[in-house]
């Protein structure tokens, strides 16, 4: 039988710690996102692990452009975020005549921010019926953002639990990215599996890809993990073949940024690759996601449109050039991995073992 961890009821907020402001009954975690005193204030991810930094927000458009230059990221705390960024449009515009006009125009800017975290549109779904009922109070949206952010971290508990369930004693586990507290509104998607099983002192080591260019992987997965005692070694993610081929690695375990109809997951790039190498070596592969990732209005992974970033991202590390002058290079941030190669997808509803368009819709 599955251990239960902890519950809506065992969940507080405390603004008051700047470090951690999310507790639960039996261990520590924390939320990248937090509300004070009328301002949105993010955790910068771009200078982990060794600055942490909270950037205030009381501007609306300034908020939104914090999704796109990546102080926030991860589609679940993208989604959140975004929520808190319609409080804050709904607080600057107050008592204006146009208010309908203003608001939902900054609605429109913030879907432009991160175009592929299906949880941004999700968010903003809610906020687009407010403004279809011309309800434009305050208290009303600032409610909808918390109970967003509140729901996510409930969402992940049970998912960490679900997914625990496929977790035996003694496995490794690859993780790619961050799907963590920090991609999400607290506990985290991947992580919150990985934070389980070793609640149930099952795991025996969490390998990190390093997860270029970005390195959310060394930079925040491992910070992660490491903070709650969690056994992680750090790999490049040209390494995970030759470990899985050493037998050291049973469950590939991530995030996802978009679920399509027929179960096909658009994640961090690298995800497909991990995939099929896991399907090669029979090691099974786990993408924990909320139901609020999954897009039925797109039948399949090949519909969406994917981001690219800059191709500086690529070249330059903390702004040292690492390739030669005029060299080119691609920065697709996501890739697409067929339903046909995933094992299970953990949602907070149910596992989706060998996913298709009818399991998926049946949801």
């Amino acid at each position: 039988m599955r251990k239960q961890a902890a519950t809506a009821t065992n969940l507080c907020v405390d603004n008051r710690s700047t470090n951690h402001p999310y507790y639960f009954k039996n261990f520590m975690t924390f939320s990248p996102i937090r509300w004070q005193n009328n301002s949105l204030e993010l955790l910068d991810q771009r200078i982990l692990p060794h600055k942490e930094k909270w950037i205030k927000y009381s501007n609306p458009i300034k908020a939104a452009e914090a999704i796109t230059n990546m102080v926030v990221r991860g589609a679940p705390a993208i989604g959140i975020t975004a929520s808190y960024v319609m409080a804050l449009s709904a607080l600057q515009h107050k008592n204006k005549t146009n208010i309908k006009n203003l608001i939902f125009a900054n609605l429109q800017i913030i879907k432009k921010s991160r175009p592929t975290a299906y949880n941004l549109f999700w968010a903003l779904s809610q906020y687009q019926k407010l403004i279809d009922e011309n309800n434009f109070n305050f208290a009303d949206y600032l409610y909808l953002a918390k109970k967003i952010h509140k729901q996510d971290i409930e969402n992940n508990i049970k998912m960490g639990d679900f997914g625990n369930e496929y977790i035996k004693d003694n496995d490794g586990i690859l993780t790619h990215c961050n799907a963590g507290a920090l991609a999400t509104g607290g506990y985290g998607t991947a992580l919150g599996v990985i934070r389980a099983a070793h609640r149930d002192k099952k795991i025996k080591k969490v390998y990190a890809d390093e997860t270029r260019p970005w390195l959310q992987g060394t930079r925040l997965t491992a910070w992660e993990l490491l903070k709650d005692n969690i056994s992680t070694t750090i790999i490049t993610d040209s390494s995970a073949a030759v470990l899985m081929a050493q037998n050291k690695i049973q469950w590939v375990v991530v995030g996802a940024d978009r679920i399509t109809a027929n179960g096909d997951v658009i994640n961090k790039i690298g995800t497909y690759s991990l995939a099929i190498l896991a399907n090669f070596h029979k090691i099974g592969f786990m993408v924990v996601a909320p139901t609020s990732t999954i897009d039925k209005n797109i039948k399949k992974g090949e519909d969406i449109i994917i981001e690219h970033r800059h191709k500086n991202e690529v070249l330059f590390l903390n702004e040292q050039n690492l390739a030669p002058d005029k060299a080119d290079a691609i920065n697709q941030v996501f890739d697409t991995t067929p339903a046909n190669l995933i094992s299970v997808i953990i949602t907070e509803k149910k596992a989706i073992e060998n996913p298709n368009f009818k399991k998926i819709n049946g949801l």
